[in-house]
């Protein structure tokens, strides 16, 4: 390789030199030419039949630490992406650990990257089951994974807010079993869109939820339905979310889910009140609970109807017997009241007048002797009252004295401490944003700052930030 002449420096070479190599140190590298590598999806694109796409690790704290571009010529991409769907039943997608095998290559003008030619999809598929498991296990941590599983459902429960596409087949079938059910009950529903596939499904059921737990205070639902249809289960993974399962598990309303998927359970299997295999599974399940308690109010309605018909009947009869015992019972009652009406009417002339005389002995001693304690125990007390009377003048005098003097000290003290008193004295208030500057780490380079003194103003720019080795001096 020629060098170009440098009679000043060192020997150069050309980028296009320095690449060859690159490309031939690599060529002489095995592992670089064929080998399994573990990493995650990250900015996959499709283009003309090829697929692009970033190849990413991270560390335990979630850092990368480890980025390389990555392709999956056409020739092989149909054959790659056809054998993880038939694995997986899911699309290779962003975020997704996967397995693949192929080389390095380095181009002079496009640099370095990683050729796929081959995948191994039972890696993925033990990834996404570690996934499941890992966010099951913080929820048990946190001690909510069975939190919405206690809560209890009106009997029954016929207002339903349903999370759904609103464009999905299995929301349809959802209406129409819910609405022509068996029972004949009539349900009161609401829709509350959500995208139900794809990378935003967690954060779209996310925003659900909450508005239904916002609209909760006008609507009280008995229960809410978060359905999607069934067929492939591809793209199921939105729903093995962290931020999703803790909103599930501590939703303060019981949640039914009916996640259309035979094959797999996904997290919301596992917190949700109630797990349905289909949305109209759900249907089935909310119109059955619904028949059953409008069958238990008929049969206590006839019980009721049948107990009240007899207890009616047996006290029928037995108004009659009283009926007929009803005249002798009343003559005689009234003639015993009569004989104690005469007896009692002779009597009470006496009695009042004897009870009037002796009542007015009663007054007349009681009004005596009121009058001469009193008069008593106004002459015991009251040098006491006067020497009390001297006693609080003297004391409130005291206080008032002291009171005077304490807030006389407070206002010099206050004098003291008024901001306009230290700038007098020489010092100056440092402003960031309005606020005075208690820490010197709230100012960065390039900050405006307002210094106020006592004739003033000082607007300025920070340019150096030198802390002091002693914050107190």
């Amino acid at each position: 390789m020629e060098a170009i002449p440098n009679i000043e420096g060192p020997k150069a070479y050309t980028l296009s030199e320095f690449s060859r190599f690159v490309a031939t140190a690599m060529s002489r590298e095995p592992v670089l030419m064929g080998a399994w590598v573990v990493a995650e999806i990250s900015d996959m694109s499709v283009r003309g039949g090829h697929c692009y796409m970033t190849l990413i690790e991270k560390d335990p704290s979630g850092t990368t630490i480890a980025r390389m571009r990555a392709t999956i010529w056409a020739n092989r991409f149909v054959y790659i992406r056809n054998k993880f769907l038939r694995a997986t039943e899911k699309e290779l997608s962003n975020g997704m650990k996967v397995m693949f095998y192929g080389g390095a290559s380095y181009h002079s003008n496009y640099g370095l990257s990683f050729n796929i030619g081959e995948i191994e999809p039972s890696y993925t598929m033990g990834d996404l089951e570690r996934i499941r498991r890992e966010i099951l296990a913080a929820l048990q941590r946190e001690g909510i994974i069975g939190q919405n599983r206690t809560l209890t459902f009106s009997d029954p429960p016929r207002k339903i807010a349903i999370i759904s596409s609103a464009t999905a087949a299995g929301y349809g079938d959802f209406l129409n079993q819910l609405q022509n059910n068996s029972a004949g009950v009539e349900f009161n529903t609401m829709l509350f869109p959500a995208i139900m596939q794809g990378d935003r499904t967690a954060q779209s059921v996310i925003a659900a939820l909450d508005l239904v737990e916002q609209t909760s205070s006008i609507i009280k639902w008995d229960c809410v339905v978060i359905i999607r249809g069934g067929g492939a289960t591809s793209d199921m993974n939105g729903f093995d979310d962290l931020p999703l399962a803790r909103r599930v598990a501590t939703f303060p309303i019981p949640v039914v889910v009916g996640i259309g998927h035979e094959r797999d359970r996904c997290v919301l299997d596992e917190i949700a009140c109630i797990r349905c295999k289909t949305p109209t599974a759900v249907a089935a399940w909310l119109s059955d609970t619904a028949g059953m308690a409008w069958q238990r109010a008929y049969d206590l309605a006839t019980r009721i109807a049948n107990f009240a018909s007899e207890r009616l009947k047996g006290e029928h009869i037995r108004l009659q017997s009283i009926e007929t015992m009803v005249p002798a019972l009343a003559e005689a009652q009234l003639k015993n009241a009569r004989l104690r009406l005469h007896s009692i009417s002779a009597l009470i002339p006496s009695a009042a007048s004897d009870a009037l005389s002796k009542a007015n002995i009663r007054i007349e001693g009681i009004l005596t002797t009121l009058r001469m304690a009193s008069h008593t125990r106004i002459q015991l007390e009251y040098p006491a009252l006067k020497a009390i009377a001297s006693s609080i003048k003297t004391a409130v005098g005291g206080l008032l004295d002291r009171e005077k003097t304490r807030l006389d000290n407070l206002q010099n003290l206050t004098d003291v401490l008024n901001p306009a008193s230290t700038l007098k004295r020489g010092y100056t208030i440092t402003k960031i944003r309005g606020k005075a500057i208690a820490d010197i780490k709230a100012v960065r380079p390039g900050d405006t700052i307002e210094t106020f003194t006592n004739l003033g103003s000082i607007t300025s720019t920070a340019t150096e930030i030198i802390p002091t080795d002693n914050p107190t001096s």
